[in-house]
């Protein structure tokens, strides 16, 4: 990867949605959806569009005005990071939803596998040209990955959960070379379940992953975590079940929790030859971390991680942290990472 300054800093992929645009208490109130929720937006359908532009370019503005170096469209346009995608694909039933645990162990409805799994058309193509054409930064889409969606589905036409992700992950193929073509510095898949799910995820993880990466031309990189801190209550894991099994994927960039956890660096150890997205803002936490915080954070995965491998970063998307706390702690992160870089 070209990487333009040492220590780069960028968002997971969501930032905070606007009050005008979703309401943000019925958004929290409830896990994030996995079929289509339109009851969250609060514009009529006809001005839906226009409104989720508008709040993009509020996003794209208050991360170039923080100083963020590799931009996100704060996926204003998803009620979450993976039903936008999945409920496009052919194959679900649409009206008759699934049920499937979450990560919390309660049911959800989720889509309904009933046929195989296509991609019918580019689902996120706009939303990069959108990107592009507000902003000169580098740019960075995210997209659900095939094995995470394979757990927020109910299966009810394949064999095997394998043969599911496969599916996915040739649909999630697609959409990715698509996104390059549209312009995307950097595309980033979703896998919050590997971390949820660490069994499963090493018995057909991997495969699904490289199959979405396969002929791909491009930056790329993958987010775990311990999902929103704002939804998963209670003891939050200090560490990893499943992360240095990514170190033989096709991935360029992991994007690792460190915050929060307080991960021990030598976690990151066997991700040594990949770039590593390194979470240094705690989602757990409303207060707003000092600029000295994160440049701590950031030194303590460069006892494990070569600086010019680290990309700074949140641990998680700011979906539902409240917007002025979002931006003051995007701020610290840029200071953090600036205090850190003055160094070197």
């Amino acid at each position: 990867m070209d990487m333009d300054k040492l220590l780069p800093t960028t968002l997971v992929g969501s930032y905070a949605m606007p009050e005008w645009l979703i309401d943000r208490a019925r958004l929290a109130g409830r896990f994030p959806p996995r079929v289509r929720a339109r009851e969250l937006w609060r514009p009529a359908a006809e001005f839906l569009d226009e409104a989720q532009d508008d709040a993009t370019i509020v996003a794209i503005h208050m991360q170039e005005r923080a100083g963020i170096d590799i931009l996100t469209d704060g996926e204003m346009r998803r009620e979450s990071y993976s039903n936008r995608f999945a409920t496009a694909l052919e194959g679900v039933d649409l009206d008759n939803p699934g049920t499937a645990l979450d990560r919390s162990g309660h049911p959800n409805p989720v889509p309904r596998i009933t046929g195989k799994i296509r991609r019918k058309h580019a689902v996120q193509v706009r939303d990069v040209e959108f990107l592009r054409r507000h902003t000169d930064r580098k740019i960075k889409i995210t997209v659900p990955g095939p094995f995470t969606m394979t757990q927020q589905a109910q299966n009810d036409f394949y064999e095997s959960e394998e043969e599911l992700a496969l599916d996915y992950a040739a649909a999630v193929n697609e959409e990715i070379r698509d996104l390059f073509a549209a312009g995307a510095d950097i595309v980033q898949i979703d896998e919050p379940y590997l971390q949820a799910r660490p069994e499963k995820a090493r018995a057909y993880g991997p495969r699904a992953i490289d199959r979405a990466l396969r002929d791909v031309e491009g930056v790329t990189a993958l987010h775990l975590c311990f999902g929103y801190a704002a939804i998963i209550h209670g003891d939050r894991p200090h560490g990893y079940d499943y992360l240095g099994e990514l170190a033989g994927t096709r991935v360029d960039q992991v994007s690792v929790e460190t915050a929060q956890p307080n991960l021990d660096p030598a976690e990151l150890r066997p991700l040594r030859d990949k770039y590593i997205m390194v979470g240094t803002i705690d989602l757990n936490d409303p207060s707003v971390e000092t600029p000295e915080k994160v440049a701590e954070r950031i030194r303590r995965a460069m006892t494990e991680v070569p600086v010019d491998k680290i990309i700074v970063a949140p641990d998680c998307g700011f979906k539902y942290v409240p917007r002025d706390i979002a931006y003051a702690k995007m701020e610290a992160m840029v200071a953090g990472a600036a205090l850190v870089r003055d160094t070197l």
